[in-house]
């Protein structure tokens, strides 16, 4: 099923828009500053919204090295950058911050999101260190905070790390479900821009199929009825970008294309 502010339309596009290194991480551009952090991410959104896209994810994957504790310098560069471009949204979006929960659930609130996507379960060997998310910490924030409605999407199977849960991925998808009030289901690839495994979307679609369930990456116009035979929608970066490459701006022919796709599909 839909979320409900995609106004019943199934088969939902949520859009990556990549902010720019920011301040305080090995990549930012002091020089550009954050008048170019907030540039660049306006004209992917210009794009991606003149493609038609669903919604709009804002997410930090240029602050490599990735860290589980959000600096405040960084949680306070991201939400300055996303409100700025927020006057110009015409889709809902959402916001996560790699890779911390609960930072995550604070821009959301701060921005007005409607949704926030990270890691909220499970206990990961990553390229980060053993990687054990608070869940309760940020459930218990977006409430304390005042937005029970903010949907928590839980990415259950980490890009970058391999999970130390040998439960199956059904079963860790209906145990984030009962134990930890997750709103919808991601599954992911590997790494950001790799394909989720189309057997774990078919178990956790049988599993929970009536729960809101998306593949988190790598899906591209050649894979997406496939994809859409088991997930409500998808989240779409690297394959909007300028030759298919993560780090680069929005292609605005290749997300008109894709949409092209998807709506004959829907």
């Amino acid at each position: 099923m839909p979320f409900d502010f995609f106004a019943g339309r199934r088969k939902a596009v949520i859009a990556m828009a990549h902010i720019g290194a920011l301040p305080g991480t090995p990549l930012y551009d002091a020089e550009g500053g954050m008048d170019r952090l907030i540039e660049g991410v306006a004209r992917d959104v210009e794009a991606l919204q003149a493609g038609g896209v669903d919604a709009i994810m804002f997410g930090n994957e240029n602050d490599r090295p990735y860290v589980f504790d959000g600096p405040k310098a960084n949680v306070a560069a991201m939400t300055a950058v996303v409100a700025a471009v927020k006057p110009m949204l015409k889709v809902p979006f959402g916001v996560n911050y790699l890779w911390d929960p609960a930072a995550s659930v604070a821009i959301g609130v701060a921005t007005g999101a409607s949704f926030v996507r990270e890691i909220f379960t499970g206990v990961f060997a990553s390229d980060m260190g053993v990687w054990a998310p608070n869940c309760a910490e940020a459930v218990k924030l977006r409430r304390d905070l005042g937005r029970p409605d903010l949907k928590l999407l839980f990415n259950i199977n980490a890009e970058f790390a391999h999970s130390l849960d040998q439960r199956p991925i059904a079963l860790r998808a209906k145990s984030a479900l009962f134990s930890s009030l997750a709103d919808a289901i991601l599954v992911s690839g590997p790494l950001t821009g790799q394909a989720a495994d189309v057997s774990n979307l078919h178990q956790v679609r049988e599993a929970l199929p009536d729960v809101p369930l998306f593949a988190n990456t790598g899906v591209n116009i050649d894979t997406v009825e496939g994809i859409f035979a088991y997930a409500d929608g998808c989240v779409i970066g690297t394959h909007f970008k300028v030759d298919g490459i993560t780090w680069n701006p929005v292609d605005p022919a290749r997300v008109k294309r894709f949409m092209d796709k998807v709506n004959s599909l829907r």
